[in-house]
Order: structure tokens, then C-alpha cells, then sequence
């Protein structure tokens, strides 16, 4: 038997891509204009970085449209899934701003000119780094309130801008100290280095979605918590099964029962066992397949692999 999707809050986050577009034009402007009055290539790459948030901020905003939607007769298991194609592309876009990046450090490490207008130029970049850093603290702490990670790539990909302005203003800051010109391309150089490792973090993150991974180690243990009250003498759990798909859970098991109980008693148990579930979990979707304790064929084809709630509940295993 399956479970009816639980009930949640309002999983509507559109408002926080917006605000994530909205800093995303405001950072562009100051920055591009910190870059026209000093030419300092860090700033360059700075502002290059905003405008490939700016893409990730509207491809967030299309990807929590499309979440938000509910299940319907194409799509049984709902649309959350698309969360994990806005935070591949956050990672794909991070990339491209660390080759952005690097290849513009280089350029003008052969090549080094004067910088102009430090003053100014640093002043304008550290505005921007402090609406990136309030916005991304507002879309990491939404994102693990929503469980949303649309909103978490969002938020670190924000985050990665503020240590990318704040290694180039501390580059352009050593120049007009030190008057070394390539200090500014090195600086930018090592910070595209730096921002590749939150890319390659994301990407992970939005694949082993995307490849259903099973819930974390800890979650399963809670699942077997609440499993724990009804297995006895005459009940049993075995086969548990469990992915991740955006924010919602699902899970999968057998329940076994004596083979002289009516239908109506396994049923019962059945839906007990899943009101249980769905108290401590909401967002977790249930599918109970109800066999007969005695049955061989009820132990037949199970992956060796699985967790087993009967292990965990202190028994021998049933298979």
C-alpha cells in the first residue's frame, strides 16, 4: 500500500530567487563600475563572476517554479527533482567564472598595467560584497529551513562571490601598498582556484540526487526508531528502501505478519505504521508491501546490501 503525500507548508521560495536576481543586478553595477575606475583585472573578474549568478539566479528561479508544482498524471512522484538541474547548472556556472577568472589573471600577469582610483574602486567592491553576503546567509538559512537545494547552491554560490571580492580587494590592496602590479592577477588567480572546489561540491550534490540516493545513515536509524514499537513475536520489517528526490523522502518496506490474519488486521497495522512514520517525518512518502511472516517467498530476491530494520532493532535478520 502507498501512502497519500503529507501535508506540508507552502513550498512556494520564487521570492527568495528574486532577491537572489535582485543582488545579483545590484552587485553587476557596483562592481562593473569599481572596474571601470580602477582596471584592475580582479575587479574584471569580480564583476564577470556577478553575471554568471545573475544566469544561476533566473535558472534557480525557473527550477523552484517547476518544483512548486504539484504531481500530476506525467509526473506521479511530483517535480521536486528539477531542484537538482538549478543546483548542476550552479555548479556548471561557477565554472565558467573560475575560467573567467583564471584566464583573465593570466592574461594580465603577462601583461601587467597601473591601477587607478583604489579608493574609490574598493570601497564600491566591498558594498557589493556585503549585499552578496547578506543575501547569501538569507538563502543558505531558507534553504535548510525548505530543505530546498536550489536555495542552498544559490546561497554558496553567493557566499563564493563575497571570498572572490574579498581575496581581489585584498589583491588591490597589496598593489597600491606594495605598487607590484602582478599581485592583483595572482590573487584572482588563487581565488578561481578556490571557488572550482564549491563547483565540484554542488555538482555532487545535485548527481547523487539526481542518481536517488538512499537517505543519510541517520535517517534510516530514526526510520527504524519509529519501526521499533510495533515489531514483536508476530511482526516483522525487512526490505527498507529509501531516496531523496528535492525535498521530499520516500521510503519503502515489507511488513510481515502472521499468515492467519485477516486483511483487514494487516491493513490496520499497515496504516499505523505510517501514521508513525509521517508524525516524525512529514514530507516522508511510505509504500508498505504487507507478506505473510511464514512464507518463504516473503525473504526471496532481498538485496543483501539494504539496511534491515530487524538488525536494527536488535533482532536477527530475517534474511
Amino acid at each position: 500500500m502507498t501512502s497519500a503525500p503529507a501535508p506540508h507548508r507552502s513550498r512556494d521560495l520564487r521570492r527568495y530567487a528574486w532577491l537572489s536576481i535582485a543582488a545579483a543586478v545590484v552587485t553587476i553595477a557596483l562592481k562593473a563600475g569599481a572596474w571601470a575606475l580602477t582596471g584592475s583585472v580582479g575587479l574584471l573578474s569580480d564583476a564577470a563572476e556577478s553575471v554568471v549568478n545573475l544566469v544561476a539566479a533566473v535558472v534557480a528561479l525557473v527550477a523552484l517554479t517547476v518544483a512548486a508544482q504539484p504531481a500530476d498524471e506525467g509526473h506521479h512522484f511530483g517535480h521536486a527533482k528539477a531542484e537538482y538541474f538549478s543546483a548542476a547548472v550552479e555548479g556548471l556556472m561557477i565554472f565558467v567564472a573560475a575560467a573567467v577568472i583564471l584566464v583573465s589573471s593570466v592574461e594580465r600577469f603577462l601583461h601587467p598595467q597601473p591601477l587607478d582610483n583604489l579608493g574609490i574602486g574598493l570601497a564600491i567592491s566591498v558594498v557589493a560584497s556585503v549585499v552578496n553576503g547578506l543575501v547569501a546567509l538569507v538563502l543558505m538559512r531558507a534553504g535548510r529551513e525548505h530543505d530546498s537545494i536550489t536555495l542552498r547552491a544559490d546561497g554558496k554560490h553567493l557566499l563564493t562571490d563575497v571570498w572572490t571580492s574579498v581575496g581581489v580587494v585584498a589583491g588591490v590592496l597589496l598593489v597600491g601598498i606594495t605598487g607590484w602590479e602582478r599581485l592583483d592577477p595572482v590573487v584572482a588567480f588563487l581565488v578561481g582556484i578556490n571557488i572550482i572546489v564549491t563547483g565540484v561540491g554542488l555538482l555532487r550534490e545535485s548527481v547523487g540526487g539526481l542518481m536517488d540516493s538512499a537517505l543519510p545513515e541517520e535517517r534510516h536509524r530514526e526510520i527504524a526508531a519509529e519501526l521499533r514499537q510495533f515489531a514483536g513475536d508476530d511482526v516483522d520489517f525487512h526490505g527498507l528502501r529509501t531516496r531523496k528526490s528535492g525535498h521530499q523522502e520516500f521510503a519503502e518496506l515489507h511488513l510481515l505478519v502472521p499468515g492467519h490474519w485477516t486483511v483487514r488486521r494487516g491493513h490496520d497495522l499497515a496504516e499505523d505504521v505510517e501514521q508513525a512514520l509521517h508524525r516524525a517525518s512529514p514530507a516522508l512518502q511510505v509504500i508498505i508491501h504487507l507478506e505473510p511472516l511464514e512464507d518463504p517467498r516473503s525473504y526471496d530476491g532481498m538485496p543483501v546490501s539494504l539496511p534491515r530494520t530487524s538488525a536494527d532493532l536488535g533482532r536477527e535478520p530475517l534474511v
